[in-house]
């Protein structure tokens, strides 16, 4: 709900405090600036520049919710919940309400697990797609679904954030650490090598670019640091043939093949394939 996570929201354009009016239909910061919060629960907080980026289309966002819903990637799931119990137990030791943020955070899966798994944690969940933000504010009761940007500014109050949890998604290092309170880190699972390697040639999907984990600790310096040995994290997943169109579904390959095609390339698979996910999980603390 946006009421519980009102103090750790800010104005997107001066960062000043928000608060809510008239039954939290609208958000207002002391700076005069207004926001409506749409009925389906969320709010956009987007800068002058407005939204320079699309996000997930509906399509996308239902097949991420089947995929998912199924458990497919259930020990990515208990691994972040795992890393930001330890996270919090580090930066919020007194806390009785620590606050997570997961950017890109799509329909709340991942977000709405951690809480189950943290008494008295809320949720901000921040994505750039209006139809996931839909899903999002639905996803669990102490979830805030936020629509906005991660490249620019974030509308999240300065040193307000216990942990920030990214998964497959775009991350903003400067950003991360003024949000993040001082003990605060980043849990962010980054896809690697390998990861769905047995699609790659039947589908023609898009493949993991070498180096992406070096490329993150680079982009970060003088923000971020790493906080421990980055952690990989590999298991097999067998597939349907239903299974593996929603997975090519909630990817960018969606964008990038025909749907006839895809179709196509689909049908001739076999009824089940097994699948072997690899990704690394990495914790990132202020430098």
């Amino acid at each position: 709900m946006l009421k519980d996570i009102i103090d750790v929201l800010a104005d997107p354009i001066d960062l000043t405090p928000l608060c809510g009016e008239e039954e939290f239909s609208r958000l207002v910061s002391e700076s005069g600036h207004s926001y409506d919060v749409a009925k389906q629960g969320y709010v956009t907080l987007a800068s002058g520049k407005g939204l320079q980026h699309v996000g997930d289309s509906l399509e996308m966002v239902l097949s991420r919710e089947s995929f998912l819903s199924q458990g497919h990637f259930a020990p990515f799931v208990e691994a972040m919940t795992e890393h930001v119990e330890h996270v919090l137990d580090l930066s919020a030791p007194e806390e009785d309400h620590p606050a997570i943020l997961e950017v890109g955070a799509g329909t709340g899966y991942y977000l709405s697990h951690t809480l189950d798994s943290v008494v008295g944690a809320r949720g901000v969940g921040l994505d750039i797609s209006v139809p996931a933000a839909k899903y999002l504010a639905k996803a669990h009761p102490r979830i805030g679904s936020i629509v906005a940007d991660v490249w620019q500014q974030l509308p999240i109050a300065t040193g307000s954030i216990h942990a920030i949890t990214v998964v497959f998604a775009p991350r903003n290092p400067a950003e991360f650490a003024r949000v993040l309170a001082d003990d605060g880190q980043v849990v962010a699972l980054i896809a690697d090598q390998g990861h769905l390697d047995e699609l790659r040639e039947p589908l023609g999907i898009l493949g993991v670019e070498p180096g992406k984990l070096d490329r993150l600790v680079e982009q970060s310096e003088g923000h971020l640091e790493l906080a421990e040995d980055p952690k990989e994290l590999v298991f097999p997943m067998r597939l349907d043939r239903e299974s593996i169109a929603a997975q090519v579904g909630m990817s960018p390959s969606a964008r990038h093949i025909e749907r006839g095609e895809l179709a196509r390339r689909l049908d001739a698979l076999p009824d089940h394939m097994t699948v072997t996910a690899h990704a690394q999980l990495v914790r990132l603390r202020k430098a």
